[in-house]
């Protein structure tokens, strides 16, 4: 038994010594792996690999020895987290030795000690004695860099574990690290070096007397030198070493003295990469130095940034100058001072101003703009560089532009002195005596209102952008003054000329009138209402082509000028009495100027939606007045009414349904439930108590009643309860979705069966699971199937089909698969392919009125994707299966699909799917042909090896469609052959003359837009392959 037991204790051993034996002798690699593998399994121990390779360990040879170190240390490397602590010790003994061997055993010993570095078994002093027998016995920058990179990563684990004994060296640490690193060039090292480098600075290392050692041997790094070569593995840029290295340079203020007179040095030197590193850096150092590092060097730093500003070519240069003395002066101005200290910020401001404030003043104006800046920069750094600068520049620049006369030179100063309005509003004061404008407040009044009444349109435009700016500051605008601002504002708002102006004044109004509402309630609310009288008359005589401009841009500025609650209160009552004047017959009416009404209505709604309590008065105002004249409107009528006929054409129940819907999405599930019940009875059982003028002439009864007026404002209850928040109870539910969903087969009246589809279709989707859901939609496929099955109304039946599996692809609902496998089949339909096809754009996109995001509906984020993934396979196997007559109709869906797909979502799937697309290329189908260029045009940009593989194809195509008879088609193939140029060039330069002499044809198109991008594809197509291009 014991000889045994002997036997196989032996057999083990033998083994380790054959996988020995193979590695060190044999030269195989694949037995370090192994024995690591079988030393964690408990086969073998460290101890016993150690004494298996004894004789390797002490043999003669210089390279036996270093492949038996070699296959101990990779076993650690693998093993080290199971070692006892007296094993460490004794491991590191014998590394720590083996570094005074033979050069060719160092790079094995750093392997084994890198192991143990590692070692959570490491007893206390061992990292400090081997960091010492490294900085003592390798000479680290002649060893390759693989080795270097294992010294680099045995510094960094220390540093990571054992920082405050490497601490307990004090500089010599330090001194012994940049031995370490002086002298090395690789730059996967070089990203190590520098970290360990700033955690040396940011954890509190001794430098001792080395600070100027340290920085040296960083610091000849910059800047930054270094092109990664083409396929680089290692995937290192040249930004990266920038940012590790800046971030060491910007670490200490002690570097200061060091860095400075560097960084001046390269921001004067010619190389434009030196300029920009040396700006940035400087920028980032300013976050860390004070008045005491940056004392000595700022008037050199002053020069060098002023003189970059002034006299560079290069915009980022000038960019990066003005962002470094922005720093400087925000360094200067958080800066302690000391009762008997220099105020640098001050000196440093004088300075500023005494070089920039001559060219303020120059006929030329040459350096105006960059002295501005510059001044701007500084301003920009704190309050009181801004009240500095401003009290100093204001005077000067106010003075110049009384001096100068002619319109461009006065729009430039005043935009300087707009950029130090800006400045100012940065900095809020609460002392009205500290604000620096207000000694200036009478003459920026005064030069803004002249500005604005100046005939140049580019001046006023700068007036009322600083008439804005100068309102937003407390207490610079007199109620004089704000009476004068608001009569030139009314006044460029019917400017007739210019459209730039009126925009900017409307736009200005909106925003002061937002601080100033009882101004513009007592001075330009009354002056649009009387406009908009004025209006009402000359429309009431039919003088509609001259006054018809100034009325809608009365309506407009109605509009804009809402933006205060108090101020709504008196504008919508306005909007919603010019409405019923038009209702009354009182005026000539069409549905432009109703429309234009319901434009103005949508924009003031968009407007109470940030107020709470002005979106509550908004809908329970707006929305009776807009169904009473829809109701009223709906009605029958002995004498027929222009108005009433208007009232019910498509785009303005269309502009009503935007109103609503805006109206009520952001409305509180309290307040929103508080509305539906009134306006659901209004539609079920004619409830019209709580309308304005609700003495109706019969009962309104839309899903009863047989007449098509009444049931078009379906429209409108769509809008409102498919706005609603999900948990809002709408009463009659049940009652409300089965009309619904007959009205949605109603062949009579498609525009109202439609909106009763989308209606169902939206309560659907917000509908929480359960039974309830489940009747509803079991109601809507009995519908869809007896409507597919019947003649008289599939069209109504596809159109519900298509509207309820929209609404459940958003929720991710199971039946959304059946619903879209049945539209599928409906593709090799004889009369409904066409329109299944066009259905799957609507799949995909977003809807304006309902279904949306904004009206809470559930679209669970990704359903593109996942109905993509779903039903593409099956639109390619129908396509390859169907008859030639119905492949058109794949195609097109198929089209639809992929042109609202996410970009990266198609990428992976192009090369299977390319070949249909330039199939679809060839359908007739002018919508196919548009939906696929816009599907092409970005995947030429994005997937340009794919693509070329079918140049020849797709060159042709495009230059065939660019005679399409549609201008849609032809702009978007034109736009296609100019992404074309974005593919390899030497797979282009064989079609170039082809393609040069075919777009000649487009050059005379009769359409400018087309003529305009026929020009800019072919001026790519001629410049490619040229030099430069």
């Amino acid at each position: 038994m014991a000889a045994a037991a002997a036997l196989e204790a032996v057999a083990p051993i033998g083994a380790l010594w054959g996988l020995v034996q193979d590695f060190v002798m044999g030269q195989q690699e694949g037995p370090a792996d192994q024995v690591a593998t079988e030393v964690k399994s408990g086969s073998y121990t460290v101890l016993q690999v150690v004494e298996a390779l004894g004789s390797s360990l002490e043999n003669p040879e210089p390279r036996t020895r270093a492949r038996g170190i070699q296959l101990l240390s990779q076993v650690l490397l693998q093993c080290h987290s199971l070692l006892l602590e007296k094993e460490v010790v004794h491991l590191i003994l014998f590394y720590e030795n083996r570094l005074k061997d033979h050069h060719l055993v160092i790079p094995p010993v750093l392997q084994g000690l890198k192991a143990l570095s590692l070692c959570v078994a490491l007893p206390p002093g061992l990292a400090v004695s081997v960091l010492k027998a490294i900085f003592q016995e390798v000479h680290v920058q002649s060893l390759l860099q693989v080795d270097r990179h294992t010294v680099y990563s045995i510094i960094t684990n220390f540093m990571q574990t054992r920082e405050e004994e490497l601490k307990g060296l004090g500089a010599d640490f330090t001194f012994g690290f940049i031995q370490v690193m002086d002298g090395e060039k690789d730059p996967r090292n070089l990203l190590v070096a520098f970290r360990i480098v700033h955690d040396l600075i940011s954890k509190d290392y001794s430098l001792g007397p080395f600070v100027e050692e340290l920085f040296e041997v960083t610091s000849c790094y910059f800047p930054i030198d270094f092109t990664p070569p083409p396929n680089d593995p290692h995937g290192i840029q040249r930004e990266d070493l920038i940012l590790s290295l800046r971030a060491v340079l910007a670490s200490t203020p002690r570097f200061a003295e060091f860095l400075l007179p560097l960084l001046i040095e390269k921001v004067d030197s010619e190389m434009l990469s030196a300029k920009l590193d040396s700006l940035q850096t400087l920028n980032a150092c300013c976050a860390v130095y004070g008045q005491k590092e940056l004392k000595e060097f700022l008037p050199s730093l002053w020069t060098s940034i002023r003189r970059e500003v002034f006299q560079t070519a290069s915009e980022r240069v000038e960019a990066e100058g003005l962002a470094a003395l922005h720093s400087l002066t925000a360094c200067l101005s958080r800066s302690v001072l000391r009762a008997d200290a220099e105020d640098l910020l001050d000196s440093f401001l004088s300075n500023i101003l005494q070089d920039c404030r001559h060219h303020l003043c120059e006929p030329d104006m040459k350096l105006v703009w960059p002295s501005a800046k510059l001044l701007q920069a500084a301003a920009g750094a704190s309050a009181r560089a801004c009240d500095h600068i401003t009290s100093n520049v204001l005077p000067l620049l106010l003075e110049q532009f009384h001096k100068h006369s002619q319109s461009n030179q006065r729009r430039t100063i005043l935009e300087m002195i707009l950029g130090f309005l800006k400045l100012q509003q940065k900095w809020g004061y609460e002392d009205k005596d500290e604000r620096p404008l207000s000694g200036f407040k009478d003459q920026l009044c005064s030069l803004v209102l002249m500005a604005m009444t100046d005939p140049s349109t580019q001046l006023q435009l700068v007036g009322i952008r600083t008439l804005t700016v100068l309102g937003a500051q407390p207490d610079l605008l007199s109620s004089g003054d704000l009476e004068l601002a608001v009569g030139h504002l009314y006044r460029l708002s019917f400017l007739e000329e210019d459209s730039q102006s009126w925009v900017a004044a409307m736009e200005a109004s909106g925003t002061l009138a937002t601080l100033y509402p009882v101004a513009f309630s007592n001075h330009l609310v009354p002056k649009l209402a009387e406009e908009l009288h004025i209006g009402e008359s000359d429309l009431a005589r039919g003088d509609r082509p001259t006054k018809c401009s100034r009325h809608l841009r009365c309506l407009q500025a109605l509009s804009a000028v809402s933006t205060h609650p108090s101020i709504v209160k008196e504008t919508l009552p306005l909007l919603l009495r010019h409405l019923w004047q038009m209702n009354k017959g009182i005026m000539a009416t069409g549905s432009s100027e109703v429309i234009a009404i319901c434009h103005s209505l949508q924009q003031v709604a968009e407007k109470c939606q940030e107020d709470p309590e002005s979106c509550w008065y908004f809908h329970q105002t707006a929305i009776p007045c807009l169904l009473a004249l829809a109701v009223q409107a709906s009605m029958p009528e002995k004498e027929p009414s222009v108005l009433r006929k208007v009232l019910l054409e498509d785009e303005v129940l269309a502009a009503m349904v935007s109103i609503i819907g805006t109206a009520t999405t952001h409305l509180s599930p309290d307040l929103a439930a508080q509305s539906v019940t009134h306006i659901v009875p209004l539609f079920l059982d004619g409830n019209v108590s709580f309308l304005p003028e609700n003495s109706f002439p019969c009962r309104f009864q839309p899903f009863q009643d047989g007449s098509s007026g009444q049931r078009r404002l379906i429209a409108l209850l769509m809008a409102f309860v498919c706005s609603l928040p999900r948990n809002v109870e709408i009463p009659q539910l049940n009652q409300l979705m089965r009309e619904l969903l007959e009205l949605s087969c109603c062949h009579s009246c498609p525009f109202s069966s439609t909106a009763a589809a989308k209606c169902f279709a939206g309560l659907l989707n917000k509908h929480p699971a359960g039974q309830q859901l489940d009747e509803f939609l079991q109601l809507a496929m009995d519908k869809v199937e007896a409507g597919l099955g019947s003649r008289s109304y599939r069209i109504q039946a596809f159109t519900l089909l298509l509207w309820v599996t929209k609404a459940l692809v958003l929720r991710y609902h199971p039946l959304s698969t059946c619903l879209t496998e049945r539209l599928l089949g409906l593709l090799s339909d004889p009369e409904l392919g066409p329109a299944v096809a066009d259905g799957f754009s609507l799949l995909m996109s977003d809807c304006p009125d309902v279904l949306t995001r904004a009206g809470h509906a559930e679209v669970r984020i990704m359903f593109r994707q996942r109905f993509f993934t779903d039903n593409v396979p099956a639109l390619v196997q129908g396509f390859h299966a169907a008859p030639q007559d119905v492949k058109p109709n794949y195609l097109k869906g198929l089209s639809h699909v992929l042109n609202r797909l996410p970009k990266p979502v198609l990428l992976p799937e192009l090369p299977t799917l390319l070949s249909l697309l330039l199939e679809a290329l060839s359908c007739p189908d002018c919508v196919v042909q548009l939906s696929t260029l816009s599907c092409l045009q970005p995947l030429l940009l994005e997937a340009p090896q794919v693509m070329s593989l079918h140049v020849d194809t797709l060159v042709t195509k495009f230059l065939n469609l660019s005679t399409s008879p549609s201008m849609a088609v032809r702009i978007a193939a034109l736009q296609c052959m100019h992404a074309l140029t974005r593919l390899p060039t030497p797979v282009l330069l064989p079609y170039k003359p082809q393609v040069i002499r075919a777009l000649a044809m487009p050059l005379d198109d009769k359409k400018r837009l087309v003529r305009k991008e026929a020009v800019s594809a072919r001026g790519e197509w001629f410049l490619l392959g040229s030099p430069g291009s």
